[in-house]
């Protein structure tokens, strides 16, 4: 499957990171890069070059150079739907329908939730997605200048949105605080955080608030994240208020989808619905994990693609889910459509990879500089281990990963061209501080309901 090539770009001189003898292994929108034997070299935040080894000699001389012999050398998996401080109700509350798990659990410890709280939940999450080889994700929460605050000092990069509820006192405030975050935010740590509005649901948020966020979304020069048909009650509740119109085309009659809109599950939806999405150009946040433990339901995710949809992979919040491991994401994906589909031709494994990589980098409009390893683009590199008994014999390296290969294979890390983890150890932060904070903050909440 796919073949050689060659990508490079700008200046050699002053190569920052040269990775020596990977398998290099690029998700594409068409036939994807193999490298079987390949160089990767960085100067600054950027991949220069891409290809087989050696790198010409204008590439040589780099400060640093990584022998990658018997790793796999990928794009970084980016995750493109989570409550990233919600780490901290892990386990908290399970096995339970969605809405009950709302109203009766995570609402009510929510309202004790401080900034150090968010803080530390956040530095759990970027700590375990980093040793996950996720690079990028996008959230929803609040008091998101912890989690800002929290991603630059990891190193990892983020499109952050503010939560809003249009239905809860406050509502203003919270809009005005999510404006706060992407003049703030928007741009910052040389790029790596973006920011977006952060409209919860069409059942948490009335139209007249919608139009408020809306229209801050335009001045502001941002789009939007949002959670859309997750659920049958809610379609079926939906349509009952508002003639038969479904939250797609709910929102799509209110305009929201002129603004580009990352829709998180997207579960029941209809061909109209689908239709709509491809139009718009609505990026899609499939869960399956949270899905199937909440018993949601199964997104016809094989449709979109089939129309075009720019899906991407997500986990959702620790809470619901557990873990924040894209790689795992991947894979119940590629099970789950198979077995719904009663096909096991659906979704194969380059395909799935393709999701969690350049596929979640489209759906958040990132696709641009990241989600592909190329020439321009920004590095944000994993390697992963390929020498395990579980990766022999070397057959077909797409089915390996995402058949075979476990998160904790990825060795090290790279996220805008620095080092974030290193042969397994975190460079950013002390891990074992991360652990016992997070376990503090969320003993005491348990404490506080």
């Amino acid at each position: 499957m796919g073949g050689q090539a060659m990508h490079e770009t700008g200046r050699a001189g002053d190569v920052d990171i040269l990775i020596s003898g990977a398998q290099v292994i690029s998700p594409g929108e068409g036939q994807p890069l193999v490298v079987p034997k390949g160089d990767i070299a960085v100067a600054g935040s950027a991949i220069v070059f891409v290809g087989p080894s050696p790198a010409p000699e204008r590439f040589s001389g780099a400060a640093r150079v990584i022998d990658a012999s018997g790793l796999i050398a990928m794009p970084g998996f980016v995750n493109a739907h989570t409550h990233a401080a919600m780490t901290l109700f892990r386990g908290f509350a399970d096995d339970m329908p969605l809405m009950e798990w709302l109203s009766q659990k995570i609402w009510p410890a929510e309202a004790h939730l401080a900034a150090d709280d968010v803080y530390w939940g956040s530095m759990l999450a970027c700590v375990e997605m980093i040793r996950a080889g996720v690079t990028t994700f996008a959230d929803m929460y609040f008091f998101m200048d912890e989690t800002a605050k929290a991603v630059e000092r990891t190193g990892i990069r983020a499109s952050l949105s503010r939560g809003l509820i249009g239905t809860a006192p406050g509502s203003d405030r919270a809009l005005a605080e999510g404006r706060e975050l992407c003049e703030r935010w928007n741009g910052a740590c040389g790029g790596r955080i973006t920011a977006m509005l952060g409209p919860h649901a069409p059942y948490t948020c009335p139209r007249d608030f919608l139009e408020k966020v809306m229209g801050s979304a335009s001045e502001l020069g941002v789009g939007m994240h949002i959670h859309l048909a997750e659920t049958e009650g809610e379609v079926r509740e939906c349509k009952n208020l508002h003639g038969g119109l479904s939250p797609i085309e709910l929102m799509d009659s209110y305009g929201l989808f002129e603004f580009p809109v990352l829709a998180a599950h997207c579960v029941h939806v209809s061909e109209k619905d689908i239709g709509i999405l491809g139009a718009k150009g609505v990026g899609v946040a499939h869960n399956p994990g949270c899905n199937m433990k909440i018993a949601s339901g199964i997104a016809p995710i094989p449709r979109m693609l089939e129309a075009g949809v720019r899906v991407g992979l997500g986990t959702d919040g620790a809470a619901s889910n557990n873990n924040l491991d894209l790689l795992e994401e991947a894979r119940i994906a590629a099970f789950l459509h198979k077995l719904a589909s009663n096909d096991p031709t659906v979704l194969p494994a380059h395909q799935a990879l393709y999701l969690a990589t350049l596929g979640s980098a489209r759906a958040l409009r990132l696709d641009a500089e990241v989600g592909s390893l190329e020439a321009g683009k920004k590095a944000d590199i994993i390697l992963m281990d390929s020498t395990g008994p579980h990766m022999y014999p070397h057959h077909d390296v797409f089915s390996h990963i995402v058949y075979s290969a476990r998160s904790c294979d990825v060795r090290t890390v790279i996220v805008d061209g620095e080092v974030v983890m290193e042969d397994g150890v975190l460079t950013t932060v002390d891990e074992r501080e991360v652990l016992a904070r997070a376990e503090e903050r969320a003993q005491a909440l348990s404490m506080a309901r």
